[in-house]
């Protein structure tokens, strides 16, 4: 990442940022009073009556290729969880001083394109060079507008843990598409290829909004893979969980990787999954409509007095000693 317009070290010059701060900007909302602009302390919108702000705010360190789409994602798929809608987005990106104005650009259109298909407005953010930092820093803020809150209190004994999609969904992207050369010997280009274009999976909002009126709670899980994000669940409750670890699905292809490097599946980094508790007479309607939305689902354990506690789990992330190999 060296071609381009080198940059001095600190922000970039109001001169080079005002071009790009005009045309990515996500998707023009009508409520967004003030927006991005120099000399723009904070943007400003207007907020409908009787609607909750959600809130929500997550970094990418471990990705380089892709970067802009995953940070738009991450963040998109929290306020999703939460039974919202995600609205408006702040971008705080940091640049090693080896890159330049060219890569800042390339970040800013990945996450211009892709809040423009979910939806959501760039309002803000903040963007320089520095020479502390080896790697790109980026740090997103998403807010969005829900109409129900849902809350780990709701979740109550013989409640079903649904899962969808496949364990491990975010970190084999990033092993594609950052780490190849730990896959060629391992999967064939085809295989390369498909992981790579699970890019495309990586959102959370078709299933969240399908189910957010049936679901109890609703969970994005992220670092520490889905278990992590099961032990999280679990330390919001007074309750244990039973886990039926055979109905885990794993892709044959993340199967075939984490067997040969060693790591495991359910700890790898998961956005793009979406765990879901639901009510046992409402996991029925969840798999139809799913199943009707082209997105698969497993049940995956419930909800009970007895099973295991959040102590039970290992706290680990099994990408970052893929990415150091």
């Amino acid at each position: 990442m060296t071609k381009g317009f080198s940059i001095s070290v600190g922000k970039v010059p109001p001169h080079l940022l005002q071009p790009l701060l005009k045309g990515l900007r996500g998707l023009h909302r009508d409520e967004v009073l003030v927006g991005p602009q120099i000399g723009e302390d904070a943007a400003v919108v207007g907020w409908p009556a009787g609607a909750f702000l959600m809130a929500t705010s997550d970094p990418i360190v471990g990705a380089v290729k892709g970067a802009g789409n995953l940070l738009v994602n991450v963040n998109a798929n929290d306020i999703a969880s939460k039974g919202g809608d995600p609205a408006y987005m702040l971008v705080v990106l940091i640049l090693p001083a080896t890159m330049t104005l060219d890569d800042a650009t390339s970040l800013m259109k990945e996450v211009n394109e892709e809040a423009k298909k979910i939806g959501v407005a760039v309002i803000g953010g903040h963007t320089e060079f520095s020479d502390r930092y080896e790697h790109p820093i980026m740090v997103g803020t998403m807010l969005g507008i829900g109409y129900r809150v849902l809350r780990a209190s709701s979740i109550r004994p013989g409640d079903v843990l649904l899962l969808t999609k496949h364990v491990g969904l975010e970190g084999m992207t990033i092993l594609a598409n950052d780490r190849e050369d730990l896959l060629t010997d391992l999967l064939s280009p085809s295989e390369i290829e498909e992981a790579k274009g699970w890019v495309s999976m990586l959102s959370v909002l078709p299933e969240a909004r399908l189910l957010r009126d049936l679901a109890a709670f609703m969970h994005d899980p992220t670092e520490g893979g889905v278990m992590g994000g099961i032990s999280e669940i679990v330390s919001l409750t007074s309750l244990k969980v039973k886990l039926n670890t055979d109905a885990f699905p794993l892709h044959p292809i993340t199967k075939k990787v984490s067997l040969a490097l060693g790591f495991d599946p359910l700890y790898l980094i998961s956005s793009g999954v979406l765990l879901a508790v639901l009510s046992p007479d409402k996991v029925e309607i969840a798999e139809e409509r799913l199943r009707k939305a082209g997105i698969c689902c497993s049940v995956v354990g419930s909800f009970e007095y007895e099973g295991l506690g959040a102590h039970d789990f290992m706290a680990k992330e099994e990408l970052w000693r893929m990415l150091s190999l």
